[in-house]
């Protein structure tokens, strides 16, 4: 047996650090895009999510209602959105627009002067328990904050025990706060985009890295029909894993079903097909297949961290907020949540399957032109 050899040792580093140079993805993926993204990761990231938005239903319009909402606001969790009447409030909250409906009734001030229940109604979206959790616990000091602010003169004797003001809190669409229902659904997502970004990616990369791609458009074959006949057998694959993945949901987990299922199956369907996009966009990068696996690690490391799966999305910086809205699991965790815990509508979400579209179609347009140049 030779002897280790301090020289040949060296020889074979500098022969791996020379194909190293001919790769410059490789080099990417490896070192700059992990330090981007545990920088990036490291300031968006926040499970305590502050500022999140409220809507006030004030049927009282008096100096004691006021100090109610700046007193909330001033709790730093809360930001006022607007006032609004009962249905705007009720359907903003059923849409997701804001987190929190605070409604003050008529006499609210009359009942404090007078020394007798004055009821607070704060109703918050529970679909995601994690977000309202600190938001919510702040609010227990706030009756005696907001008494010795309207009535100077309680500072004086112990309100403890003697506050009028009560606050009535309602957890909707999850009046458990199961946090099953907000785990399952984004499983789901997560599911569907490891299957067709990984298996769409590497399907076509395997035929760059063969060669084959080019044989097959040597025949009558256009790339439209190459790509798209390559890929319908993974949507028809992933169609019945989301069959599987909801009976699952709705008989295992007992997810609730508030919605309707032509919304749910038209939801799922545009996030099938933003998937599959992705995953050919991707593969345009890659020349072979274990760079496909690399940017699709990549990919889903975003996506379980700033699409609102893993953290709340309201806590996230604006720019953030701007990254993870390139994400198409990001308006599907809305579309999903919506429709399956709120009741919602595929209509009443137009905006999230809106943006969905906007996905697919930028995508297209994007990797037709790149294969329209590349193999004519």
């Amino acid at each position: 047996m030779r002897s280790f050899s301090l020289l040949r040792w060296w020889g074979v580093v500098i022969k791996e650090l020379e194909e190293l140079k001919k790769d410059p993805l490789s080099i990417c993926l490896i070192v700059f895009i992990p330090l981007m993204q545990v920088i990036i990761f490291g300031y968006a990231l926040n499970p305590d999510p502050k500022r999140l938005p409220m809507a006030v239903v004030d049927y009282d319009k008096s100096s004691y209602s006021r100090n109610v909402i700046n007193a909330l606001v001033h709790t730093h969790y809360f930001e006022l959105i607007d006032e609004m009447d009962e249905s705007q409030a009720r359907e903003a909250l059923q849409k997701g627009d804001v987190q929190f409906v605070v409604s003050i009734p008529a006499g609210f001030a009359r009942h404090i002067i007078r020394e007798e229940r004055a009821d607070l109604l704060i109703q918050a979206d529970a679909t995601n328990p994690a977000i309202i959790a600190n938001a919510l616990a702040a609010t227990q000091p706030l009756p005696e904050q907001i008494l010795r602010q309207s009535m100077p003169q309680a500072a004086l004797y112990d309100v403890g025990n003697n506050n009028p003001i009560n606050i009535i809190i309602q957890r909707v669409y999850n009046p458990e706060s199961n946090m099953e229902y907000n785990i399952i659904s984004g499983l789901f997502s997560l599911v569907i985009t490891l299957t067709l970004v990984l298996l769409a990616g590497l399907s076509l990369v395997r035929e760059k890295e063969n060669g084959t791609i080019e044989t097959l458009l040597a025949t009558p074959v256009t790339a439209v029909e190459v790509i798209s006949g390559k890929l319908t057998p993974y949507f028809i694959i992933t169609s019945v894993q989301s069959v599987v993945i909801m009976l699952i949901s709705l008989h295992i987990f007992h997810v609730p079903m508030h919605g309707d299922y032509i919304s749910l199956i038209l939801s799922i369907l545009l996030f099938i097909c933003s998937s599959l996009m992705v995953g050919i966009a991707l593969s345009i990068f890659a020349t072979n297949q274990l760079q496909s696996m690399q940017l699709t690690f990549f990919y889903l490391l975003p996506t379980i961290l700033i699409s609102g799966f893993m953290f709340p999305f309201q806590g996230m910086p604006t720019w953030a907020k701007m990254m993870g809205s390139l994400l198409p699991n990001t308006f599907f965790l809305r579309l999903i949540r919506g429709i399956m815990l709120k009741g919602n509508t595929i209509i009443t979400l137009w905006q999230n399957a809106l943006y969905l579209v906007i996905i697919i179609i930028t995508l297209c347009v994007a990797v037709r032109f790149f294969y329209k140049n590349r193999l004519g």
